[in-house]
């Protein structure tokens, strides 16, 4: 399992992902899901993967080898537009269950893939998408200005509860964390290190990748206050009165 969260926020990109991936109880390994393909001041654009791991990679791979798209080869380094990478990632997610699916099927495994696109290319304003197995793909918008895959049930409430297009780029990043604070908790399928990227307006390259591990001292304050916070709204909330 993994947890993987974008946000779209006016002042830029917020993307976040853990590195686990599980096999079973005794078979658990770390892996990036995070991928980065830039060309500073023309583009910058982030990748959050979750499924099966075979799966996720032959696309990435595909993604630096060229995709033929409406009769065109492109990779991500050559796709004009935020839209037309979007594309670009469901056509190689296509071709990777072209090529792959029925060997998966023969064998009972799913074609198990989604993957978070964000970025911005040139001018034109950054932009977040998700991409299905299928190939098709939504965008995040003003309404809703983040995108999950994986495990995401846990780190939605914060989100929903508080971020908004104009939040700053550094509560941004907290809520993304705090988000995936929740889940690291629940879910032990789900876990550190993980992997933050953030892609400021107009930077056209990115602004910061950090790895956070155990020893993080500020994602540890973040885990420690957040819980502190949590007990004590609890605690100064009135009791029912008609309890008894």
């Amino acid at each position: 399992m993994t947890y993987c969260v974008g946000l779209l926020l006016d002042a830029g990109l917020v993307m976040l992902s853990d590195t686990r991936t599980n096999a079973g109880v005794d078979n658990i390994s770390v892996f990036g899901k995070t991928s980065v393909q830039e060309t500073p001041g023309e583009r910058a654009l982030v990748l959050l993967t979750a499924g099966n791991l075979a799966v996720t990679q032959a696309v990435w791979n595909r993604l630096q080898e060229g995709v033929k798209l409406e009769g065109e080869v492109l990779t991500l380094a050559s796709a004009p537009g935020m839209f037309r990478a979007a594309q670009l990632v469901g056509a190689a997610v296509r071709e990777v269950f072209e090529a792959d699916g029925p060997g998966l099927r023969a064998q009972g495994v799913g074609f198990d893939v989604s993957i978070l696109l964000g970025g911005q290319i040139g001018s034109a304003p950054p932009r977040l998408f998700l991409v299905y197995a299928a190939g098709n793909f939504i965008e995040a918008t003003a309404d809703t200005p983040f995108l999950q895959i994986g495990e995401h049930k846990y780190g939605k409430p914060i989100l929903d509860r508080v971020l908004s297009p104009a939040t700053p780029l550094a509560d941004g990043v907290t809520l993304a964390l705090i988000s995936m604070d929740s889940t690291l908790r629940s879910n032990l399928t789900v876990g550190l290190p993980i992997d933050l990227t953030v892609i400021r307006r107009d930077a056209l390259a990115v602004s910061l990748r950090r790895r956070i591990t155990e020893d993080d001292s500020y994602f540890a304050f973040l885990r420690q206050r957040w819980s502190e916070s949590l007990r004590e709204a609890y605690q100064a909330l009135p009791r029912p009165d008609w309890l008894g």
